[in-house]
């Protein structure tokens, strides 16, 4: 099953990069009694998501705050050595973006957001997806329906739906 708006999310055990090596982290602890978005792509270094996925909250991080978001949250299917890196070499980690690795791909699945493209050597990897999530519930879902399109999941498009 799919989420969809209206959702309660799943909770999962989600992985990052912590001062002392990787950390899991409980999803229910990011959201409950927050309100935060989180966005999903395909991979860490992977051309959309590094050229316009990830930047795309780069640009609105200080405008989701302003309208009382706490968290914005970028999750792929990569272990929490990548998303550390990857939060660092595109400056997400600077611009305030909370980097995650969904390693075995629990919560992905869990949401029905999952896909594989085994020419690209992509397997079991989220869908592009954006959404707003206020007390572990789904406000707001937007879907690529292509991953490769940076469309109606972009920061901006988000934004303007608050």
């Amino acid at each position: 099953m799919t989420i969809s708006q209206g959702d309660t999310l799943p909770d999962a055990t989600l992985y990052q990069m912590g001062s002392d090596g990787p950390e899991s982290v409980q999803l229910s602890s990011l959201t409950k009694g927050r309100k935060v978005v989180i966005f999903a792509l395909p991979g860490a270094y992977t051309g959309t998501c590094t050229t316009a996925h990830v930047p795309s909250f780069m640009r609105t991080r200080d405008q989701f705050a302003a309208k009382g978001v706490d968290d914005v949250i970028c999750i792929s299917v990569n272990d929490p050595f990548v998303m550390g890196a990857w939060g660092d070499n595109t400056g997400a980690t600077a611009a305030g973006i909370k980097m995650l690795g969904d390693s075995a791909s629990e919560l992905t699945k869990a949401i029905g957001m999952d896909f594989s493209a085994p020419p690209a050597g992509l397997i079991d990897r989220s869908k592009r997806f954006a959404m707003l999530v206020d007390d572990g519930v789904v406000k707001i879902l937007n879907e690529e329906s292509n991953p490769g399109e940076c469309e109606i999941s972009a920061g901006e498009t988000l934004l303007d739906q608050m």
